[in-house]
């Protein structure tokens, strides 16, 4: 589908978001039943959606739980939220629980790209709208809304290289399986492939995890007496990576993807935290329920993909800046 097509598919969700906002005074109580509902489809049944998301430990997914609330509350819908501690086992239990309680729509942050597609199998045969957000999903899915993540890690290796003149030695810091981390990691590996001089001499996973990314960089301060820059593939994991950084005293620089506001904050004081590309994760969950919306009301085709920009934060633009 055309921009031109997304475009006007978004204007035409947002009207009718709009209409059903005036017509509707539910009140939403997450995993509890809203005091007036809005119509699953006309019927005079209240909509039910559900969202699973993969982890709630992390100020950018309890932004997009609260855009979630907010955007459930506005169209008078019960609304379900599970989360899945990074363990997709769990994700799954929850979303044939899901099921069971009758949903209408999942919106799905997957713990897994692959491990999750016996659910949203599950999920379409019981005749629901699925639409993984932030994160692909193997499976008969609906629509992915989703960050442009291969451009995330590629801006952030562009500058990495730049900033460093065109010659260092850099690390990755990687993190769990899911598309959107593969494809932060091969956007990076591109960028900096195109200065000869930069050579990536470790990648270690450090799961996402302020503690456990603490520990893996260490490790690599340790190992690499020389190294002059490391990227992360999240701001969670980089957090830790700065502390690191910090209590070893060594001049490491750092770049990210996410956009935290801890983040931001390291990038304004001119240290060695120098960019992180942010993400839009309120934008993702309010267009990712338009998706399942559209489909709910008889659209034919809505688009497979729709992929939300991002943009590169550092000290010359970094001030003002929120999810």
């Amino acid at each position: 589908m055309s921009k031109k097509s997304i475009a006007l598919l978004l204007v035409l969700l947002m009207s009718v978001m709009v209409f059903a906002v005036g017509c509707s005074g539910g009140n939403v109580d997450v995993d509890g039943d809203a005091e007036a509902g809005g119509s699953a489809g006309g019927t005079g049944e209240q909509l039910v959606i559900g969202m699973a998301f993969q982890d709630m430990n992390n100020p950018y997914f309890i932004t997009m739980h609260e855009a979630f609330e907010e955007a459930a509350k506005s169209i008078g819908a019960r609304a379900i939220v599970t989360d899945a501690r990074h363990d997709v086992g769990k994700q799954t239990n929850d979303i044939e629980d899901m099921i069971q309680q009758g949903i209408d729509i999942l919106l799905l942050n997957p713990a897994d790209s692959a491990g999750i597609e016996t659910a949203v199998i599950a999920a379409k045969n019981a005749g629901i709208i699925v639409v993984a957000v932030d994160a692909q999903a193997n499976g008969p899915i609906d629509s992915f809304v989703g960050s442009r993540n291969y451009d995330a890690g590629y801006l952030a290796g562009k500058k990495m290289a730049e900033d460093l003149g065109g010659t260092g030695k850099v690390a990755i810091l990687d993190g769990i399986p899911v598309v959107p981390i593969l494809e932060r990691v091969a956007g990076f590996k591109d960028a900096v492939a195109e200065y000869p001089g930069i050579e990536i001499v470790d990648t270690q996973n450090g799961r996402q995890e302020r503690s456990v990314a603490m520990d893996v960089t260490e490790n690599m301060l340790q190992a690499h007496a020389d190294l002059d820059a490391i990227f992360s593939v999240n701001d969670g994991g980089a957090l830790g990576t700065l502390a690191a950084i910090e209590a070893s005293g060594r001049d490491v620089w750092i770049y990210s993807v996410d956009g935290h506001p801890e983040v931001i904050e390291a990038i304004l004081e001119d240290g060695v935290f120098k960019a992180t590309t942010a993400q839009f994760p309120r934008d993702q969950v309010r267009i990712g329920l338009g998706m399942a919306l559209a489909k709910l009301w008889g659209a034919e085709v809505v688009p497979e993909v729709v992929p939300i920009d991002v943009q590169l934060q550092t000290i010359e633009n970094a001030a003002g800046f929120s999810w």
